[in-house]
């Protein structure tokens, strides 16, 4: 008669890998959970919409920009207080605000040393910031401000449609983005690029032309929107939106909402 023995080797190796396939399971489950929880709660938040510009070109968007981001975070059940006088950041009002959002200011976004410094210290407190658009076109001269916010503004080619590549489809603000989308909007060059971004968006660059007789030079990159985590808080920013029409782009929408939730959920 034979006698049949099983076979250890067959019954460990069946037996992890078993383990293994629920361990996955349960680490997809967990990856998802966390990722929803940083996309929703929000609610009860408090938002400082920030839009002041110094002297220099004042973009025509910045009221509907404003109008846009109120209305997003009146969906997601964020108060907000929009304002663009500097002496805000020296009021006791800045401990009610969970984050602060640079909605298109530009060149001296700051009228003293001390209101700068109020923001520099509200920001390495571990509370959340977001910029948008020329928002990277403010503070030129404060290295800090660059490394925040994650470039300086260079230059950009005229405004047209160009495609936008998702990088990362997994951030809040990318998630429903698809893998590509086109836009009308200046594609914004960047000087001064903080290494430790983790880039959302780019351009496609073959499909942004550039203006008659430029003869500046071109990047080989052209990121549009990361994500930074610095001072114990959450850094985000885009390039995109530019005219005042481009706010009413679900696409965009969708984008900035992605975005608030993002620096919001601390």
């Amino acid at each position: 008669m034979k006698i049949w023995w099983p076979n250890i080797f067959q019954i460990h190796f069946t037996f992890n890998f078993k383990i293994m396939r629920i361990l996955k399971a349960v680490l997809t489950l967990v990856i998802l959970v966390c990722q929803w929880s940083i996309a929703q709660n929000v609610e009860g938040k408090s938002l400082l919409i920030y839009t002041k510009n110094g002297k220099g070109y004042v973009h025509e968007n910045i009221e509907a920009s404003v109008t846009t981001l109120v209305q997003l975070c009146k969906e997601l059940g964020v108060k907000t207080i929009v304002s663009d006088r500097s002496e805000i950041f020296l009021s006791p009002e800045m401990e009610t605000f969970d984050a602060v959002f640079f909605s298109n200011t530009n060149n001296e976004a700051f009228d003293t040393e001390e209101q700068r410094n109020a923001f520099k210290a509200f920001c390495e407190s571990g509370k959340g910031f977001g910029g948008l658009h020329s928002a990277t076109g403010s503070e030129r001269e404060w290295p800090w401000f660059w490394n925040l916010i994650g470039a300086s503004f260079l230059r950009h080619p005229p405004f047209q449609d160009f495609t936008v590549e998702v990088v990362n489809a997994e951030h809040p603000a990318t998630q429903n983005l698809g893998t590509s989308f086109t836009i009308s909007d200046e594609c914004y060059f960047f000087k001064h690029l903080n290494p430790n971004v983790n880039v959302l968006l780019k351009a496609n660059l073959a499909s942004v032309a550039e203006g008659k007789n430029n003869s500046q030079p071109r990047p080989t990159e052209a990121p549009l929107s990361w994500y930074t985590t610095q001072f114990g808080g959450r850094q985000w920013y885009s390039a995109l939106g530019h005219s005042k029409e481009g706010y009413e782009n679900p696409l965009l929408q969708e984008h900035l909402k992605g975005g608030l939730r993002y620096i919001l959920s601390q």
